[in-house]
């Protein structure tokens, strides 16, 4: 059974950063294409950010330029770096793999990142 774990959301200013990062039990990063998804309140969960299997990443308009999506293979940990964040991207962020023939694996608790003044 995978579980995902994400973590280091937190509260911060317009134009801060955080990075989150998403840790799965088992090696299975190298396996799948892998996402950060982000959910605000009222509104359906989005995916954001995507990485291939060869490392080709993509996302989605309202956040280019400003994240970055990696992974650590050996780590079993991928990553999201977010850069000049915006009220708007305030949401509880999760990591899945949107790519996976059975669709996603179970969700996890997701990490909450708040941006405000």
């Amino acid at each position: 059974q995978v579980q995902l774990v994400e973590s280091g959301g937190g509260l911060v200013q317009p134009g801060g950063s955080l990075r989150l990062s998403c840790a799965a039990s088992g090696s299975i990063f190298s396996l799948f294409a892998w996402g950060w998804y982000r959910q605000a309140p009222g509104k359906q969960r989005e995916l954001v950010a995507s990485i291939t299997l060869s490392g080709r990443t993509n996302y989605a308009d309202s956040v280019k330029g400003r994240f970055t999506i990696s992974r650590d293979n050996a780590k079993n940990t991928m990553y999201l770096q977010m850069n000049s964040l915006k009220p708007e991207d305030t949401a509880v962020y999760f990591c899945n793999a949107p790519s996976r023939v059975g669709g996603p694996f179970d969700w996890g608790q997701g990490t909450q990142v708040t941006v405000s003044s």
